[in-house]
Order: C-alpha cells, then structure tokens, then sequence
C-alpha cells in the first residue's frame, strides 16, 4: 500500500473493513469478478479494496489509499473515479461500492430500474436514477456525468452495466446494494405476471409517504442485515460486530 501519514492502526482495521464488505458482496452474489468497494479516511482521501475479484481477497490483502482529487494511483482500477467524484460531492458519504447485483443489471436492460414494491424498494425513493449507457467509464467527465445522474441518491444503475450504491458506513452501504438487488427481483416478478395478467395484477407500488414511513433504520435494520450477510468471514470472528471500529 502506497505511504501515507495517516496513523497506520487506523490504516489497518479499515483495510479489514473493507475487505470484510467487499468478500460480504461477493458471498451475496452482488458481484463477481468485477466490482470494488471503498471507505472515507477524511474529507481527502478514502480507501479502495485490492484491484482484484472480492471474493477473492485474501486475509490481510491491502487496499490502496486514494485522494479525492488528482489522479489514481498506480494499480488502481479506472472506475474508481466513481468513488472520487461521490466522496468529493457528498461529505455525508463514508463508503461506496460498484458491484454487479445480476437482477438489478436484467432490468436495466429494460432501461427500467426498481420500483418501490415492498420494503427494501423504499431506500431509493423517489426511483433509482438510470444511467443509460452500458459502455465502461474511463474518464473522469464520465465518472462526473455519471454522479452528477446519481444525485442525492443511495444508488445509480448503469444500464446493462451494473450499479453504483453509496451510504455513510460500510455496513449500510452493504446492505442497501443487497435491498436494490431484492427491490430488483420482486420488481422482475411482478412485470412477469403483469405482462401476463394486465389486469389482474396491477403492481402496488409504494407512494412517497408510504416510502419515508418505511425506509427506516431503526430496529436495528442496517445492522442485522450486515450480520446475515457477513457471517462466517475470516476477518470478522464477531457476526455481530460493524464492519469500522
């Protein structure tokens, strides 16, 4: 990992961190051998996991650490200016991901992205913006374009191409790419049986007082979502521990 002069314990238990999120992805079947994840360090810089399939880091792998502006370093994977540009216009942001969730990228082919069906719909309320391009982003006015579609969001889906999520803490923002992947498959579901039954079956979907009722994280929501998708990895002898001391 390249040097800095952040204190190197720090370095170290968010280096676990985010190894442990990006195999969790992994296990979840929310990438495969592309997507990557990062955490904030400060209002500069943040860290990305090794340039390597996640659920294939190894215990220990070390991530590199990132400005927020400038140049990637050596190593680096270019869609990672994704994650620049979002810790750079949203300080509120401490973890990103860009990940394959395989239901979410079928219905974006469709240019469609998931609706507010039942509960996990409801984290993305009003919609889950569309970005309407499947080609890779190399460049940084992509990267731009990219997030300046994404908003306030928690997410943009890239068509055909997977997503971008984003949350203050790495176990949220886990969870929420795991709640767009479910929003996406009962989304599938239900155009199945609307293209079937047109009249039958009219999709309810979630007004936007019925989503700010529902997205909630109280009850320990983000938490207990973390702990089934995180347990039994190698780093985290405690499934019921956050990801970030």
């Amino acid at each position: 990992m390249t040097q800095h002069t952040f204190d190197a314990g720090r370095i170290a238990e968010l280096d676990r961190a985010v190894r442990v999120a990006a195999r969790t992805l992994a296990r979840a079947g929310l990438a495969h051998a592309y997507g990557h994840c990062s955490a904030r360090l400060d209002a500069d810089h943040f860290l990305v996991c090794a340039a390597r399939p996640m659920g294939l880091i190894g215990v220990g792998e070390a991530g590199t650490v990132v400005p927020v502006d400038g140049p990637l370093p050596d190593g680096v994977l270019g869609e990672v200016r994704l994650h620049q540009k979002i810790y750079r216009s949203r300080p509120d942001i401490g973890a990103v991901a860009r990940s394959m969730p395989p239901k979410t990228m079928s219905l974006s082919t469709l240019r469609r992205t998931p609706r507010a069906l039942h509960g996990p719909g409801t984290y993305f309320a009003p919609g889950v913006p569309l970005w309407d391009d499947p080609q890779l982003i190399r460049d940084d006015a992509q990267a731009e374009a990219v997030i300046a579609r994404m908003g306030a969001n928690a997410a943009v889906v890239m068509r055909g191409n997977g997503a971008v999520v984003a949350a203050d803490t790495l176990d949220a923002m886990v969870a929420l790419t795991w709640y767009l992947e479910d929003a996406a498959r009962v989304d599938l579901d239900v155009l199945a049986l609307e293209a079937a039954h047109p009249a039958a079956y009219p999709a309810a979907v979630l007004d936007p007082d019925a989503c700010r009722a529902r997205a909630t994280r109280s009850g320990r929501i983000i938490e207990r979502m973390w702990e089934y998708l995180s347990a039994g990895d190698p780093e985290l002898p405690d499934a019921s521990a956050s990801p970030a001391a």
